[in-house]
């Protein structure tokens, strides 16, 4: 098992309560093949950097997860898929 965290950025439009439950089932694959969820923060809406794909605004959420490397690539993959998400990135924490 290996430490990470995630961090998505959902489309502004959709709505907040609803960002969290589609997160909470992101995240259900974590937990469902052996892994925890250790921490979930939804930071809200946010300015983003710079646009992407005509956005300027994106609800936030990060998640401390404890998993194998194939649950990590699942989690990735079906992510991306995902048109509701614009951007995520998976970065593997060292202990």
């Amino acid at each position: 098992m290996r430490n990470y965290e995630l961090m998505v950025i959902f489309d502004a439009d959709n709505d907040e309560r609803g960002v969290q439950q589609l997160f909470e089932k992101f995240l259900a694959v974590v937990t469902k093949d052996g892994g925890t969820v250790d921490k979930v923060d939804h930071w809200g809406r946010r300015r983003l950097a710079y646009p992407i794909n005509k956005k300027d605004e994106g609800l936030y959420a990060v998640a401390d997860l404890t998993c194998e490397p194939a649950t990590s690539k699942e989690l990735d993959r079906q992510l991306g898929l995902s048109e509701q998400i614009v951007r995520t990135k998976l970065m593997r924490v060292d202990a």
